[in-house]
C-alpha cells in the first residue's frame, strides 16, 4: 500500500509528515527506524515512505545506554543525516524533550531547521528509561500537557507526537492522558508497552487521534504483523531498533572471525561490493556536479 506522506514540501524543499493524508489514507504505515546516513539511505531505497530516528538506536550506535543520555546537538546531527541522506518525512524520539518547556520549544525550532517532520516526546522523570523496562517514574499529566502546548506553538509544520508510559501503571490512566495530550495539541498519540491485543484495541476505541506503534523486538508489546495492526486501526508503526540489531549482530560476527583468522576473504560473499556501496551512496552522481573530476574507474 502506498501513503501519501509529502504534500509537496515547505519553501524551503523539505519533508513533511501530512496528517490530512494520513488520517484520509487506507492502512497502516510500517516506519523504518535508521540512525545514520546509509541506514536512512537503504530504507528508502527499499521503499519506505517514512523513517524513525530512534533514541534507543542511536545512543546503541555511540555505545550508549537509553537512559536520556543524548543531548539536543547529538540528535539534531544525527536528525539532519537521516533527513538529507533518505528525503522522507522523519519522526524523531527526542525522549523527555530534554528539559521543560523552554527545552522543548527550543529543539522543535532545531530540529525543524533541518527538515524533521515530527518530533515525539514522552511523560517521563529524567533519566527516563527504555519503555518496555521496570521502575519508569513519570511527570504529572499537566507538566507533559505544558510540554505539548509548548511544543505545538514552537512548530511550524512539525507534527508532535505525545507519548505515555502510564500503561505501565493503569490503562486508565494512560487513555486519560493520552487525550489530554490530543487537547493540548498532540497530532500523534504512542501508548507505549502495551501487552495484550485487548489493550491494544480498548486505545485504538478510545483515543480521539492517530496511533503510533511499537513494534520493537524482546520487549512487552507481542509481535504483531503490519496486516493485523491494519486491522486494529493503527495509522504508524515504528521499528525502531530493528535494523541496528541486525547490523550489530553482523559486525559482532565478522570483527570475532577477523581477530580470530587474520583475514577477511571468507566474508566477501557477506559484503556490499565496492560499486554496490558507491551505488547505495550516490558517488557517482556526485562526480557528475563537477566535471574537473574524472569518472572513477573501478578494480576488477
Amino acid at each position: 500500500m502506498t501513503a501519501k506522506w509529502l504534500d509537496g514540501a515547505d519553501a524551503a524543499g523539505r519533508p513533511n509528515l501530512d496528517l490530512r493524508a494520513l488520517g484520509s489514507q487506507q492502512g497502516s504505515v510500517a516506519v523504518a527506524g535508521a540512525w545514520d546516513g546509509i541506514s536512512a539511505a537503504l530504507a528508502a531505497q527499499a521503499g519506505f515512505k517514512a523513517l524513525y530516528l530512534s533514541g534507543a538506536a542511536l545512543s546503541a550506535s555511540m555505545a550508549l545506554p537509553d537512559l536520556g543520555l543524548l543531548t539536543l546537538d547529538d540528535v539534531w546531527r544525527a536528525a539532519r543525516t537521516v533527513v538529507r541522506a533518505s528525503g522522507l518525512p522523519v519522526i524523531v524520539d527526542c525522549d523527555t524533550g530534554f528539559g521543560e518547556a523552554l527545552n522543548v520549544m527550543r529543539a522543535i525550532r532545531e530540529l525543524e531547521s533541518v527538515g524533521v517532520a515530527c518530533i515525539q516526546i514522552e511523560d517521563q522523570h529524567f533519566p527516563k528509561k527504555c519503555g518496555h523496562l521496570n521502575d519508569k517514574r513519570l511527570i504529572s499529566a499537566d507538566d507533559m500537557c505544558r510540554k505539548v502546548s509548548a511544543a505545538r506553538r514552537a512548530a511550524d509544520r512539525m507534527a508532535i507526537c505525545a507519548r505515555t508510559d502510564a500503561a505501565s501503571v493503569s490503562l486508565d490512566e494512560a487513555i486519560s492522558r493520552a487525550n489530554r495530550y490530543v487537547e493540548a495539541g498532540a497530532d500523534i498519540i504512542f501508548v507505549e508497552a502495551l501487552t495484550t491485543i485487548e489493550d491494544i484495541r480498548r486505545v485504538r476505541a478510545e483515543v480521539r487521534a492517530p496511533l503510533l506503534a511499537n513494534m520493537t523486538e524482546f520487549g512487552r508489546t507481542p509481535q504483531i504483523p503490519l496486516s493485523e495492526w491494519e486491522t486494529l486501526g493503527y495509522e504508524l508503526v515504528i521499528y525502531p531498533v530493528s535494523a541496528l540489531r541486525i547490523a550489530a549482530r553482523a559486525m559482532e560476527r565478522f570483527y570475532g572471525s577477523l581477530s580470530a583468522r587474520g583475514s577477511a576473504a571468507e566474508a566477501l560473499p557477506d559484503m556490499m561490493t565496492r560499486a554496490e556501496l558507491y551505488d547505495r551512496i550516490g558517488y557517482f552522481d556526485y562526480e557528475k556536479l563537477d566535471a574537473q573530476i574524472a569518472q572513477t574507474v573501478l578494480p576488477t
